[in-house]
């Protein structure tokens, strides 16, 4: 109860304008205060995560969601980490399990490979979190065509169009090619 009263006050602070709501950019501004520094493309895709009314705003009950994923995602990487302040590949997979996402081994050297943004691979907290927004997205964009539940979907050009358009089209590109060197 405590911690609701505390994120509805900080929401009620990111909502300047007092709608009830709050956009990707007073969403990113904030999570700069926590050092926590996004592009505005991977705040728009938490947003759209936890958007259930899908008018492209953050309600607070939208926020608490977007927040319990995030502490999730931070817990995982804490427990992880090892008092380097980053992850290494070996850590990120596990950490993905700890989460709940199980990737085969080309999806997930192709993810890696996408969100090294340094090449080092060395991924820190935000790069984690960038990550892991992207690969939730996906699940869900996944279960939103896997409609008998089998783990596998057919997708005309018109659908496929639709699905890169929310997801990160380098790791689509990436994994595609990987796919086709490997047959």
């Amino acid at each position: 109860m405590e911690n609701t009263a505390i994120l509805k006050e900080w929401f009620d602070r990111v909502d300047s304008e007092k709608t009830g709501s709050i956009t990707a950019h007073q969403l990113k501004s904030a999570l700069a205060v926590g050092n926590l520094e996004f592009p505005i493309s991977v705040v728009q895709q938490m947003i759209r995560m936890h958007d259930f009314d899908r008018n492209g705003t953050m309600s607070f009950q939208e926020f608490v969601a977007l927040n319990k994923f995030l502490l999730k995602v931070q817990q995982a990487f804490a427990d992880l980490e090892r008092g380097r302040g980053f992850l290494v590949p070996d850590d990120v997979y596990e950490a993905l399990l700890k989460i709940g996402f199980s990737l085969d081994s080309p999806a997930f050297y192709t993810v890696l490979e996408s969100f090294d943004q340094k090449k080092n691979g060395r991924f820190q907290l935000d790069d984690f979190i960038s990550l892991c927004i992207f690969v939730h997205s996906a699940r869900n964009l996944f279960n939103s065509f896997d409609t008998s539940k089998q783990g596998r979907v057919t997708l005309d050009l018109n659908q496929f169009i639709y699905c890169s358009e929310y997801a990160d089209s380098t790791v689509i590109f990436n994994y595609l090619h990987l796919l086709k060197a490997a047959t």
